[in-house]
């Protein structure tokens, strides 16, 4: 086998070093460095190759993708863990090494003889480009090995000399940050127990000032739904990596002999112009996966906002009715169906139809929803459990602690099911598989509102996706959506078996641009739920115009959480029109290109979708609050064929420029033909508008 190997995919290449006996070592991933003879590959390696300097070791440290303190690497070390009897670093020797060149994967066995470990290292890229890896550790000594940490590491170059990442809390998560890439360790860490609002969906690096459309950038994610970490390091020896992996808590992992610990896969994207080819490999690599939702995201009503806990049959067949007027094609019905489950101090745990609420069941509402040509979607929170409940009565045991003696303390007046017990786990399956034999249920809103605390994640985790992978396979042509107390459960663990994330429980149009914008580093629109809610956001109490909260949800998977019986005849027909609007644009939105533009006035934000074709691009220029500047100038529009003339108009309902000037814009009412590059580059006259408001535009080649 030749020892260096150069993996080429969507305009990346990645090109590992396997010479020797170490760990596989990566030369550069970053830009496609186009086809590279073997030779020349070996020029690259020698080119490589640094320096000693005085008082260091006498050879280079090999930065590996699991990097060994028993190397000489100086950072944080990509394994550690001790026996009672010693806590030397391992110090891995490759065994066998397997590549598969048509897939871009390699395989690595690897071991630490005198540390009695075994190594496996799956490391590759896929056809969006994304670096993907993990690694597995196994104890192939005589005495039990507690790990404490495994986190594969991708180096990334010197130019990379700032940090983005994203913090937040419920109500107002993906909040970005920004900061110098200095020496030493930058390092986010969740011991929430989930994901967590304030988890960084990305670790990004980039050359300094780097944007949506500029600047060379590669992030890193951890695609796990329970405690991580990441960092991004740097040393004074010039070697700077992102690395990550899955939070291990004291005594967590105790590997018996025999015994093998898998970490999470670590995905790695990179933009040779910015932030957008970044997020556009993520959003690629999902959209070829198997399962990704191809068929048209249904327009969802979901009853929270609504109706909250005050259900009755004759109020939700109104609202569903309501709904299908307006276009929805699925009603979900939330939090309050279930037994005892009057407000949120009660019931968790209870999942039965409440006899006293609805004495026939659900079939009488699920029959007037699909009556209505609707689907039927169901809330429920299954890893919770409330004191007041019979289960909590019956199993207090089941409660997941640290101690026996003791409960965590109390969030949403609830607590956590253990459901690594297999007895809990066992009803908790039972239950929902019931409700869903029982009831036409084709989705589920799968909620989890609040933190892990004083106790263990791990064992949880991997059990919640043991018991969504069984709901999925006894039921196919279920769709689950992750809710955590709104977004704070995303990631692409959770997402190999789920069809959607709800971004956040706050439906303001304004927080909501903000939070859609950076959730999108990740994830596509079709997987972001979007809805529109009352005129008065009930999260902030702000007030936006119908419009500019539908124009807002358009772009991803859109909803309606709105009690539309306090609608009135014309609020409903406006609402109509952009539900029309959406069903029509979804194929476009839901397969094109996300662009976002780099629009000097912060005040002014641009993002729209281009199919891949370039035929048809659909922009939203959005006035998030006022501007030092007015009128508002040109802003450029990102993403369409340099080289194509497009018809650019105004597009309907989002036509009306609402704003303090009466005079027109002279190309608004009949439109303009210009070449992508010269939209791109020169732009056009913007409409100066009044703060918290949107306009959309169309771009069609002609």
């Amino acid at each position: 086998m030749d020892d260096l190997l150069h993996f080429r995919a969507a305009g990346t290449s990645l090109v590992l070093d396997l010479s020797g006996t170490g760990l596989p070592r990566i030369t550069h991933w970053g830009a496609d460095l186009g086809e590279r003879a073997p030779g020349r590959l070996a020029e690259l390696r020698t080119a490589d190759v640094a320096q000693t300097v005085a008082n260091a070791l006498d050879e280079p440290v090999p930065l590996s993708v699991l990097p060994q303190q028993s190397a000489g690497w100086p950072g944080t070390p990509g394994l550690s863990g001790h026996r009672d009897s010693s806590a030397a670093a391992p110090a891995f020797t490759v065994r066998t090494r397997s590549v598969r060149a048509a897939d871009r994967r390699l395989t690595v066995e690897a071991v630490d003889r005198d540390g009695g470990l075994a190594l496996t290292l799956e490391l590759g890229l896929t056809d969006a480009g994304l670096v993907r890896l993990r690694a597995a550790v196994t104890n192939t000594g005589d005495t039990p090995y507690h790990l404490t940490e495994l986190a594969p590491a991708l180096p990334v170059p010197a130019q990379a000399t700032e940090i983005l990442d994203l913090t937040g809390r419920h109500l107002r998560e993906r909040a970005p940050q920004r900061h110098a890439f200095t020496l030493g360790t930058h390092l986010r860490e969740n011991r929430r127990g989930r994901t967590g609002s304030d988890a960084t969906l990305l670790q990004i690096v980039g050359v300094a000032g780097f944007g949506f459309r500029s600047g060379e950038v590669w992030g890193l994610h951890v695609a796990w739904s329970g405690n991580h970490r990441s960092l991004a390091e740097r040393t004074p020896a010039g070697h700077a990596v992102l690395a990550g992996g899955e939070l291990l808590l004291p005594g967590e992992i105790r590997l018996a002999p025999g015994d093998t610990y898998r970490c999470p896969w670590l995905y790695g994207s990179y933009g040779r112009h910015g932030l957008d080819e970044l997020a556009g490999r993520f959003h690629r690599h999902l959209r070829t996966r198997d399962g990704h939702p191809t068929s048209p995201r249904p327009v969802t009503l979901n009853t929270w906002e609504a109706v909250y806990f005050d259900q009755d049959l004759a109020t939700l067949e109104g609202l569903a009715r309501a709904a299908a007027e307006v276009g929805a094609e699925r009603f979900v019905l939330d939090d309050g169906w279930f037994r005892g489950r009057r407000d949120d101090r009660a019931g968790l745990g209870d999942w039965y139809v409440d006899e006293e609420v609805w004495p026939d069941g659900l079939h009488p509402l699920i029959g007037t929803v699909r009556g209505l040509g609707l689907r039927f979607g169901l809330w429920v929170e299954p890893e919770m459990v409330n004191p007041d409940s019979d289960l909590a009565r019956a199993h207090p045991d089941w409660i997941l602690a640290a101690s026996p003696a003791r409960l965590p303390p109390a969030s949403r007046h609830q607590q956590v099911l253990d459901l690594a017990r297999p007895e809990a786990y066992g009803y908790v399956l039972g239950r929902l598989d019931a409700l869903l034999r029982e009831y036409r249920i084709d989705h589920l809103k799968w909620d989890h509102n609040r933190d892990l605390v004083d106790a263990a994640a791990h064992h949880q985790t991997a059990a919640v996706y043991r018991l969504m992978d069984e709901l999925r396979a006894r039921h196919p042509n279920l769709e689950i959506e992750s809710c955590s107390s709104g977004g704070g459960r995303v990631d692409l663990g959770v997402l190999e078996r789920t069809d959607r994330v709800w971004t956040s429980d706050c439906i303001d149009a304004l927080e909501r641009q903000r939070i859609q914008r950076w959730t999108g580093l990740l994830l596509p629109p079709e997987l972001l739920g979007a809805h529109v809610g009352a005129p008065v956001a009930h999260t902030t109490g702000r007030r936006h115009t119908l419009d500019f909260r539908a124009g807002t949800a358009l772009f991803c998977h859109f909803g309606i959480e709105w009690d539309l019986a306090a609608a009135d005849a014309a609020e409903r027909a406006r609402l109509a029109e952009w539900v029309a609007l959406h069903r029509a644009l979804r194929p476009l939105l839901h397969s094109g290109t996300v662009v976002r533009g780099d629009h000097p006035d912060p005040a002014l934000w641009v993002h729209g979708v281009v199919a891949e074709d370039g035929g048809r691009g659909v922009f939203a220029l959005v006035q998030m609050a006022t501007s030092v500047q007015s009128p508002a100038g040109r802003v450029r529009l990102p993403g369409l064929d340099p080289d194509a003339d497009y018809r650019l108009s105004p597009l309907a309902p989002g036509d009306r420029p609402e704003g303090p000037f009466t005079s027109a814009l002279p190309w608004w009412e009949k439109g303009v033909t210009l070449p992508g590059r010269v939209l791109a580059e020169v732009g056009v006259q913007a409409p100066t508008l009044f703060p918290e408001r949107l306009v959309l535009l169309e771009a069609v080649r002609r």
